[in-house]
């Protein structure tokens, strides 16, 4: 009898192991196939930490909403509503704690980082801030990325991100109208 009993157990937790990532999969595919593309232009990346191990950090234009209030707190979870600019940007519309019923626009569940008093501004930390390549070409892409930030050039790095229902995946990173990992091929040759 304890034999059935393990060995049901063992089953059991076989099966939550296959579960559980295959719902996450399952999870990001759905908001791919079926969210709506947003386009968020990045801004440069911090020198001193470009990146840590096989990814690139991204720093976005929009992570950062004035509001008057002044009670956020830091890693509070946060809904951003999302609206487009007239060149096709994501922007922020606005911020709220909860998820707001009567409002039809797209949203991503996000957290504060911080709230500067002085300039009542929110800054936000986006759930899609890291972009994972592969270990050879991460370092040449990190460089490719800031040097094409600082370029003269408007709105040459961008991501494009997938948002449905809060939920929120990060397909690419564009630089001059190229997939980072086309642009750093194309660069290597």
């Amino acid at each position: 009898m304890k034999t059935i009993h393990v060995l049901v157990l063992f089953v059991i937790v076989c099966l939550a192991q296959i579960f559980v990532p295959t719902k996450m999969i399952l999870n990001r595919e759905e908001v791919l196939s079926s969210g709506t593309l947003y386009k968020f232009k990045t801004v440069p990346i911090d020198p001193a930490d470009p990146f840590r191990g096989k990814y690139i950090t991204l720093n976005f234009e929009i992570d950062r909403h004035k509001t008057n209030d002044t009670m956020w707190q830091r890693d509070e979870k946060i809904y951003v509503y999302l609206d487009v600019d007239s060149l096709g940007f994501a922007k922020v519309n606005k911020v709220s704690r909860e998820i707001l019923p009567d409002v039809t626009q797209d949203y991503v569940e996000a957290k504060v980082d911080w709230y500067a008093n002085y300039s009542k501004e929110l800054n936000i930390e986006f759930p899609f801030d890291r972009y994972y390549m592969e270990e050879t070409k991460a370092y040449d892409a990190e460089v490719a990325v800031r040097e094409n930030q600082s370029d003269s050039q408007l709105q040459n790095v961008y991501a494009l991100v997938y948002v449905k229902e809060g939920a929120s995946v990060l397909k690419d990173v564009i630089i001059n109208e190229l997939p980072i990992k086309d642009f750093v091929e194309k660069h290597e040759k």
